[in-house]
């Protein structure tokens, strides 16, 4: 397996919420997963509920305030994917993580794809108006437990993807572009379970490209797969990169 990532020479890395666990983070579906735990949840992440109830976009808002994300910090599985673009064999870190760990970790942005969007960022549903979530967190803290557009009164919702809202086309387009350069496709902390992310799997393995999985659960995609990897992400990827 290290012989296999050591000859690939243009790698595409595909990351999940398994990755940054070890950061204090939890994952959705996962043994520990919010909404293993708490399937209720979902309700946060779904865009026609989010726009109908005030009570969820509150909900969603408290979530927001006591997220991780602020105050976590990369793992050596973050960074092992930046040493992997300083030895210049990255064509694309393709994420479907919000936390903002990659780039923190020292990733070039321009490399990293992020297909869901972002935690950092707030935007108006209204009229687009972006603001960074630093801007908004205070207003939750003065007593405000839906703070609307201060621009036009919109309803304002971090600028992470819901269930039923659409994908940027361009950074689908830059992680297909990514995907289809690369002679080896690493799917790292991802359940494969959620598309269009999982179908580039299907995209790689089509251009006959191999398909690493290092994840603690099974995946559709294990018996597809030339080497499935289940051990803690931060203990394995160092090794597999170096």
């Amino acid at each position: 397996m290290t012989e296999l990532v050591a000859k690939a020479q243009r790698i595409a890395v595909l990351t999940g919420a398994g990755i940054s666990t070890a950061s204090g983070i939890p994952d959705f579906r996962g043994p520990q997963g919010l909404w293993t735990k708490n399937p209720a949840a979902q309700a946060m992440f779904d865009i026609d509920e989010y726009v109908a109830s005030a009570a969820v976009r509150a909900e969603a808002w408290k979530f927001r305030r006591a997220a991780a994300a602020w105050d976590a910090e990369p793992n050596a599985g973050h960074r092992a994917l930046v040493d992997l673009e300083r030895q210049g064999r990255l064509t694309g870190l393709i994420t479907q993580n919000v936390d903002g760990l990659h780039q923190k970790a020292g990733s070039s942005p321009a490399l990293v794809h992020e297909l869901h969007g972002t935690v950092w960022y707030v935007d108006c549903l209204t009229c687009a108006h972006r603001l960074p979530m630093a801007d908004v967190l205070p207003r939750l803290e003065a007593g405000d437990p839906d703070p609307a557009c201060e621009i036009c009164g919109g309803i304002l919702k971090s600028a992470t993807i819901s269930f039923g809202q659409s994908l940027d086309q361009q950074v689908l387009d830059d992680a297909a572009e990514a995907t289809r350069q690369a002679d080896l496709f690493l799917a790292i902390g991802t359940s494969l379970q959620v598309y269009p992310a999982a179908g580039l799997c299907d995209l790689a393995l089509s251009h006959g490209v191999p398909l690493v999985i290092l994840n603690a659960e099974p995946t559709p995609y294990d018996e597809e797969a030339t080497a499935v990897i289940s051990t803690p992400i931060e203990e394995s990827l160092p090794g597999l990169v170096t």
